[in-house]
């Protein structure tokens, strides 16, 4: 039993995240629901998985990494985009340095603010327009969650190492404290921000709006790497540092893996600049695949096409179950960048026009 209540947990954590594109909003609601209550579904089973807590981490930036790629493709504000890129690497650089020495102040100095400015910003969108909103405002939302909501968290769980769960239990006034908390911050949220909010510029909205009509095909897709020649470009090196880094981070604690961070950092960053070999190529000859799931599974059974021919030509044995987790984190991470940065560019670009005209 304990065993399938670890798998039905692990599963939730990396299948949730694959709804962000198109439910931003509920689903990373989901994610840190899960992320938040794991420990509880353990505890109420029984056990408590060894070195979870690695595990935790590791799974915690699969979800934002796929939230910031959502945000890459769905975002119209550049500004908020970038704003919320600099907090996702910042945190991301936390963790990968968490992850080597284990030492939890780093999670305090590098907070996750993204997630909660992920949040903020999708909130606004359910009912108001987010492109007028000024860089301004966007950094003093980033700045009032990081100092307000995340240090005091971070604090809390990393820290003073202390759990929600077993505080309501050993404390009697935690509870009354926790219910006084929620009531003063829905009254500070009714009374005094609700009457200060403008009119809804439209019905409540939690799907993803759609890309713009240049660029809401695969096959404008392709002709925008075409027109870019994409394969040397910050595009690739983005693409490199993002997959490497949160490859070498699962690398860090997965026991079947016999590479260095180094050696794991450089192999996953040379296959993911063949893949954009592949995908320049493709793109040049018109080669589109409208579905992102079939795009996935065929860019899966590309690379695992391609460690067979490297490991046949250089007489290596085969590799096992961790190899193909790679090779899966890979196809998918690289295809959904490939996918939603040609629609940033596209953005940026045409914000650049507006400015010179």
């Amino acid at each position: 039993m304990e065993d399938v209540v670890f798998t039905l947990v692990v599963a939730g954590r990396f299948l949730l995240p694959l709804l962000i594109p198109r439910f931003p909003l509920p689903a990373i609601i989901a994610c840190l629901v899960l992320d938040a209550a794991d420990q509880t579904i353990f505890q109420a089973f029984g056990f408590d998985p060894p070195g979870y807590q690695n595990y935790d981490k590791a799974m915690d930036i699969f979800y934002l990494a796929i939230a910031y790629l959502a945000a890459m493709r769905n975002w119209d504000n550049l500004h908020a985009f970038a704003v919320a890129r600099f907090l996702f690497y910042y945190r991301l650089a936390g963790a990968f340095l968490f992850e080597v020495t284990h030492e939890r102040w780093l999670l305090l100095v590098f907070p996750n603010t993204f997630e909660y400015f992920f949040i903020a910003y999708e909130l606004w969108r359910t009912r108001w327009r987010t492109r007028p909103v000024s860089q301004r405002a966007w950094i003093l939302t980033a700045a009032f969650i990081w100092i307000f909501i995340k240090l005091p968290q971070e604090y809390w769980l990393h820290i003073a190492e202390l759990d929600v769960t077993d505080t309501l239990h050993d404390y009697w006034w935690a509870w009354p404290l926790l219910i006084f908390l929620l009531l003063l911050l829905a009254a500070i949220l009714w009374f005094g921000v609700r009457p200060r909010l403008p009119e809804p510029d439209h019905a409540l909205r939690v799907v993803s709006d759609p890309v713009p009509d240049a660029v809401d095909t695969s096959a404008k897709l392709a002709a925008i790497h075409v027109a870019g020649g994409w394969v040397v470009s910050w595009m690739t090196l983005e693409k490199i540092v993002l997959v490497g880094v949160v490859s070498a981070i699962y690398g860090l604690f997965l026991p079947t893996v016999s590479l260095s961070t180094q050696d794991l950092f450089i192999a996953i960053g040379t296959l993911v600049a063949l893949n954009a070999v592949i995908t320049l190529l493709f793109s040049r000859r018109r080669w589109s695949i409208e579905s992102a799931a079939i795009a996935v599974l065929v860019r899966l059974g590309v690379n695992v096409g391609m460690v067979w021919l490297i490991d046949f030509t250089l007489g290596r044995s085969g590799h096992g179950w961790t190899t193909f987790f790679f090779l899966c984190l890979i196809s998918l991470m690289t295809t959904l960048h490939d996918r939603y940065q040609p629609v940033y560019a596209w953005r940026r670009a045409q914000e650049m026009d507006l400015r010179e005209a």
